[in-house]
């Protein structure tokens, strides 16, 4: 109530006339008069005298006015604040990510974003899925893009399918072949990234299920450094498809299929709190991102995989 009254000692102050006034915010000169009388009651001061002209400010009544006209459009920009946010046209939005969304996936995922909302400021940390999670819970973070991950008080999104591809240098002899069985891969020196990530455990599994107990391998701890090592030629790696788009487009790595055509694939998604709605700019990038996730899928290439850059560009999506 205090905010209307303000708003009618604020017209009464600007026209002089109280009829005049009540018409221009659409009420009876009885309820505008009792706003009045009830704001000076609060104030506990006078704020007009009536004279033969019509209202006229007090001492006080002045003074109260520019901070009523502050109370006024304070109240108009927090409320232009909030539709902003239920319209994503302004507003923040704080993201947590993985270090392989974040460096692959959420650049481009970010370019429509962004050139859809631009009036939206984005903020983006990251960490391990675990961490995510974590920041998640704790709403460090308003949405957190990582693994697929099961937890009571999070709901998430499926973005994408994130798989696991087997790369070589351009002059290794699985090159030439353009495949290569698991057994082939055992007698190389296998790169890994990240030694306490699902990707590392994946890659160990595929070996365990083909029986193969005894293979060489280097650690490395981000996948940029697993994609130069093999560029390099001091080993392979099964890396993201996503990560290595790029690389192979350029001709610094190259594709090999698997004979045994193993399926290596884990869900990226948007994780969020379950009890904090989806409104304003988390809303909308997650339509954003669901609509990419929607072409991604159309656009899915077979399980075996080619080196034909013509065929990468089908899953070059979010790079």
């Amino acid at each position: 109530m205090l905010f209307r009254q303000v708003e009618c000692f604020l017209a009464v102050a600007r026209l002089g006339n109280v009829s005049r006034a009540a018409e221009e915010m659409f009420l009876t000169q009885p309820t505008l008069t009792a706003r009045l009388k009830g704001l000076e009651d609060e104030i506990g001061d006078q704020l007009f005298v009536r004279t033969s002209r019509g209202m006229r400010l007090t001492d006080a009544g002045r003074e109260f006015v520019p901070y009523a006209e502050r109370i006024v459009s304070g109240f108009d920009e927090g409320r232009r604040h909030l539709e902003e946010l239920r319209g994503a046209s302004g507003g923040r939005l704080v993201l947590g990510a993985s270090p392989g969304v974040g460096t692959y996936a959420l650049p481009g995922l970010l370019e429509r974003f962004v050139g859809a909302y631009p009036k939206v400021s984005v903020s983006v940390r990251t960490g391990h899925s675990e961490e995510i999670l974590e920041m998640v819970l704790s709403e460090e973070v308003q949405l957190g893009l990582t693994r697929a991950m099961s937890h009571p008080e999070v709901e998430s999104l499926q973005l994408y399918e994130d798989e696991l591809v087997l790369v070589v240098d351009p002059d290794h002899r699985f090159t030439a072949r353009g495949s290569a069985s698991l057994a082939d891969v055992a007698e190389e020196t296998l790169i890994l990234f990240d030694k306490d990530s699902s990707y590392t455990e994946q890659t160990h599994a595929l070996f365990r299920n083909a029986a193969i107990r005894e293979f060489r391998t280097m650690e490395v701890d981000n996948i940029e450094a697993a994609k130069r090592m093999v560029e390099h030629r001091l080993g392979v790696a099964f890396l993201p498809r996503t990560a290595i788009v790029r690389s192979v487009s350029v001709g610094n790595l190259v594709l090999v299929n698997v004979d045994e055509n193993p399926s290596l694939n884990r869900s990226i998604a948007a994780v969020k709190r379950r009890d904090v709605p989806a409104t304003g700019p988390v809303a909308a990038f997650l339509e954003v991102a669901e609509k990419m996730g929607e072409q991604r899928g159309q656009t899915q290439l077979s399980p075996a995989l080619t080196a034909e850059f013509e065929n990468l560009q089908l899953i070059d999506l979010f790079t």
